[in-house]
């Protein structure tokens, strides 16, 4: 009966293992050949009782495509919800190195924006093909990206998010404690930061009651992005009304995504805390 056992225990582990693959890559905008890097990576979960775009990390200078994108949408394929990496739109390499921007427009707000309420449409126009509850489609998102998955909850497009979990996010471009990559990798250079930008992307100072459900965490030893910026955003979430979840971790730094070896003790449970969270909040619709 042993070996009878050990072929079933291998065939259930290469099914998992099989099951947990990008089944496809798609261009968003079929119709515009200068955006076909703009693309979803499919991990769709049998029977999904949600589903989730999935926008890495990167100062919007560049992608961690693989630590907070591929192992993400992993995770939460292999826990019943299909996700969808989104590599969308960033200031890249070059213009990062030399400045370019301050002369040409490259890749700036709102472009970084329009792709994930693209992406939110595209997933929603083929739920049923997926067999999605169209009524079940929210966006996940680290550090820059989850300013860029906030930034759906504040300024719903065409398809809101049922939900939103921004993930050691960056949040403010005005306050002291602002992440400057960041915000010169969404605005551009000093010439193009104008106040007037600067404000409409800092995300707390545009909150309503009206936003989904936010799914919030962060740690106060985080190197990169200063833990205030979750504390302002938690902050405009309760005056206004939202319901959410801030779950603040005293160690853990930052960029530990999934992983079960980054980060802390402390704070990799997080991602069991989501989902128990998204579980509450699905029944409660």
């Amino acid at each position: 009966m042993k070996p009878l056992r050990h072929i079933f225990s291998l065939f259930l582990f290469l099914s998992v293992a099989i099951s947990a693959i990008g089944q496809e890559r798609v261009c968003i905008y079929p119709e515009d050949s200068s955006l076909n890097n703009v693309t979803l990576e499919i991990y769709a979960a049998d029977n999904p009782k949600a589903a989730v775009v999935v926008c890495p990390g990167g100062s919007y200078c560049w992608l961690d495509y693989e630590g907070e994108g591929v192992e993400v949408a992993k995770f939460l394929q292999l826990n019943g919800i299909s996700a969808f990496v989104l590599r969308y739109r960033v200031a890249g390499w070059w213009a990062w190195f030399t400045h370019y921007r301050a002369l040409f427009r490259g890749n700036v707000a709102p472009d970084m924006y329009n792709d994930g309420q693209q992406a939110l449409q595209w997933v929603a126009s083929n739920a049923s093909r997926y067999g999605i509850p169209p009524s079940k489609i929210g966006i996940i998102g680290f550090s820059a990206g989850g300013h860029m998955a906030m930034s759906q909850a504040v300024y719903p497009g065409d398809v809101r998010p049922a939900f939103a979990a921004p993930i050691y996010p960056v949040v403010t471009m005005t306050e002291d404690c602002v992440h400057k990559r960041s915000r010169r990798g969404l605005l551009g250079e000093c010439r193009t930061r104008t106040r007037e930008r600067m404000e409409m992307w800092s995300l707390e100072k545009h909150v309503t009651k009206q936003c989904p459900p936010i799914f919030l965490v962060n740690c106060v030893d985080d190197p990169v992005v200063d833990y205030r910026n979750s504390v302002l955003l938690d902050s405009a979430l309760t005056a206004a009304g939202v319901d959410h979840l801030y779950i603040q971790y005293k160690t853990g730094g930052h960029g530990f995504g999934v992983s079960e070896t980054k980060g802390s003790d402390e704070c990799r449970p997080w991602k069991y805390r989501f989902l128990e969270w998204l579980d509450k909040t699905l029944k409660e619709e």
